[in-house]
């Protein structure tokens, strides 16, 4: 059922107005427990409401996403906005402009309410590395949301929002949105610009809708999509149609890597459940093919590695002199070391070191320019694949939700819970999380632009599982 479209006949019928709408939204976003918010739009939201008001009373039509209130992962610019990656460095910090995903949904008349807690920078699977509190699980508050986006997948799981803008560079889209139980998009690379997007790993970086149904995800993401002379690696894309999406022959064949359901680190219960989802599309007649890959800690530290180095790089322009917040030494390379040391969280401090490392004289050679053959190998792997099934369906991770404080005692094991999905961010195709088949869900990936067909698959899921 689709939330937009609910909503809009309800606005165009005048069975609600927009203002009481928005004003209803912001209210429990203000009670909620469940540390998703950063800061409330409210004064923007409230005017934009009125705005629509005005143009249903004069009898003019308003388009389906006008009056729609979202949220906005707190790392995404939104002009005059705080802006703070749910970091100290950043928090008294306020965006100059608007990213283009975000002018986008603007244009089409959504009203943001709220920038969203997250992992500080996106560092992080599991909304805990925040200087907001951690971010409580939609469907048992002591375990954790998920991560980076895990604001914005509990918002929308508890109906806070009716979708939410995140970003995914190893998951951080599709994770959370398995954990909250909901539908969570990681578009192809360079469908939707990352301008004004925080940059964490540049060459994975994806705007991600989050959503209760595919016909949502589908509305939000034609309307994000397309090229944007600002960002160089966005391209021009056909725009989905409902009944494309609804035509669920096109797939014919699935395709499972067997090493992610062999592997010693799946919880028996998610083994269990992904097998039993696989039996139940073979009696569609669907068929299934085995499917062999790379085994998921090499992944991971493929993943990470390049990770890394990129935030690394990406984030050496953060000391104090033009953005945030500029603690003062004895000397200029005083006030540096001090303004990031004290401003950054344990958890960008340490990807900051190991970018350094993997990119420092004697180990790049090693480490990071096999982090980049590897990923090579990753991208022809999956061209290889996709010449033998449709899509490929996988696990969106090998275990439930951790306890809240589980995961900082143990960053490893962090970084492993990203195992099923660093593969398909690292190849830089379209994935989607629904909330079906496991605990945390499952993963629909199809081969680079074919973004439509994850969720026509979707569709035909919704009634096979």
């Amino acid at each position: 059922m689709s939330k937009i479209r609910e909503i809009h006949n309800q606005l165009i019928n005048q069975e609600i107005s927009c203002l009481e709408l928005i004003k209803s939204k912001l209210d429990v976003l203000k009670l909620n427990t469940h540390n998703t918010v950063n800061s409330l739009l409210e004064t923007f939201a409230l005017e934009a409401a009125a705005k629509v008001d005005a143009k249903i009373a004069k009898g003019e039509q308003i388009g389906l996403l006008e009056g729609i209130p979202f949220g906005v992962k707190d790392v995404f610019m939104v002009q005059g906005t705080y802006t703070t990656a749910s970091s100290n460095l950043l928090k008294k910090y306020k965006s100059p402009y608007t990213a283009t995903a975000i002018q986008k949904l603007l244009d089409a008349g959504a009203i943001p309410l709220v920038k969203e807690n997250g992992d500080s920078f996106g560092h992080g699977s599991s909304s805990e590395n925040t200087i907001f509190g951690a971010v409580k699980n939609a469907v048992n508050p002591t375990l954790v949301s998920g991560g980076s986006s895990g604001g914005s997948a509990v918002n929308v799981a508890k109906e806070y929002t009716v979708f939410s803008i995140g970003g995914d560079t190893g998951g951080s889209v599709r994770q959370p949105a398995g954990y909250n139980q909901v539908f969570g998009l990681k578009p192809t690379y360079g469908r939707i610009s990352r301008f004004g997007l925080m940059a964490y790993a540049s060459s994975t970086d994806c705007v991600g809708p989050i959503a209760t149904s595919t016909e949502d995800i589908r509305i939000v993401l034609n309307a994000m999509s397309g090229k944007d002379v600002k960002d160089q690696t966005t391209y021009a894309s056909e725009e989905i149609t409902v009944a494309n999406i609804l035509n669920t022959e096109g797939v014919k064949t699935v395709g499972y890597f067997k090493n992610f359901i062999t592997n010693e680190a799946i919880d028996a219960s998610v083994k269990a459940a992904f097998l039993a989802s696989i039996e139940k599309i073979k009696a569609k007649g669907i068929a299934v093919k085995e499917l062999d890959f790379f085994e998921s800690d090499t992944l991971v530290s493929t993943y990470y590695t390049l990770a890394m180095a990129e935030t690394a790089s990406n984030l050496s322009r953060l000391d104090g002199t033009n953005y945030g917040n500029r603690i003062e030494g004895d000397n200029l390379k005083d006030t540096y070391s001090i303004t990031r040391s004290e401003n950054f969280s344990e958890e960008t401090k340490r990807r900051i070191v190991g970018g350094n490392q993997v990119l420092s004289q004697g180990f790049s050679d090693e480490i990071y320019l096999k982090g980049l053959q590897l990923r090579d190998q990753i991208s022809k792997n999956f061209e290889k694949d996709f010449e033998q099934v449709d899509v490929i369906l996988s696990p969106v991770t090998p275990q439930a939700p951790p306890k809240i404080g589980d995961s900082l005692k143990d960053p490893l094991a962090m970084y492993l819970s990203d195992a099923y999905t660093v593969g398909f961010s690292l190849g830089q195709l379209p994935t989607l999380t629904v909330p079906q088949g496991t605990e945390t869900g499952l993963q629909i990936t199809a081969a680079k632009n074919n973004d439509e067909l994850v969720l026509k698959f979707a569709n035909f899921l919704k009634d096979t599982i």
